[in-house]
């Protein structure tokens, strides 16, 4: 069968078909081996096909995701990966689907990296006392995911690391599930440890995501970190009581 290939960033100066063919069974990681294969040569190519994200059919699609005849592939490159150094690698996204942790930290590493500092939260069964059953995220995706590409460049300029790996999961999440996945990647561990606990920090404050608790009596939707008063448009007139609180 055939796909169509959409390319973006750097990769658009590659020499990359319009379209390829894949065998029938064929998944988004078979689509990117077989492009390793026949562009390994481009040395653009092959430096960042490790790091690029995908979709298909203009949502973000993991390696396991099974291709079909006709289907639209993106090949979307780390947001600030249009120059010809590469760099920083920064990659961050939104998605509806598992969060492939794994998959993510081995391809942020680089032989250059001393140290690659991860946070991995993840959905547990009780919050409180009360016993959960799941959870349901939402956000104001376009300002979210802005906000999120704006924060891992921050990162890198602030603390001098070398790439910035940020994705947070949307929709109903299961107990166990990660929820936010963080990868910082530095020549050395203390920066790269300040960086991770800033990225999450500041996340928790400006970044526009809500999450609905389900519990075995209720549901709630859970108290926001307060907006830092720089984001307050009234904070002398209001208390900063954190992000605005949604009706169930």
């Amino acid at each position: 069968m055939r796909v169509q290939l959409l390319p973006f960033g750097i990769l658009k100066d590659a020499v990359i078909p319009a379209s390829v063919e894949i065998p029938s069974d064929a998944t988004v990681g078979d689509l990117l081996h077989i492009l390793d294969e026949q562009l390994g040569g481009h040395a653009a190519v092959s430096q960042i096909l490790p790091r690029i994200a995908v979709s298909v059919n203009a949502e973000y699609a993991q390696r396991s995701h099974t291709l079909k005849e006709g289907d639209q592939v993106g090949l979307l490159p780390p947001v600030s990966g249009g120059s010809s150094a590469l760099a920083p690698p920064v990659v961050t996204f939104l998605t509806r689907d598992v969060i492939p942790s794994n998959d993510l930290v081995t391809a942020a590493k680089q032989g250059s990296d001393g140290a690659v500092v991860v946070f991995d939260g993840i959905v547990r069964d009780n919050t409180r006392g009360r016993r959960t059953l799941y959870l349901d995220y939402e956000a104001y995706e376009e300002m979210a995911a802005k906000q999120m590409a704006e924060l891992a460049v921050g990162a890198v300029e602030r603390f001098g690391v070398r790439g910035v790996t940020m994705a947070h999961r949307l929709g109903r999440l299961q107990i166990g599930e990660t929820s936010v996945l963080i990868i910082v990647t530095s020549a050395h561990r203390a920066v790269a440890f300040d960086a991770c606990r800033w990225l999450i920090d500041t996340l928790k404050k400006t970044v526009p995501i809500w999450k609905k608790e389900t519990f075995e009596d209720g549901a709630i939707w859970a108290d926001g970190e307060p907006f830092p008063p720089e984001l307050m448009p009234h904070s002398t007139e209001l208390p900063a009581t954190g992000k605005p609180e949604q009706a169930s």
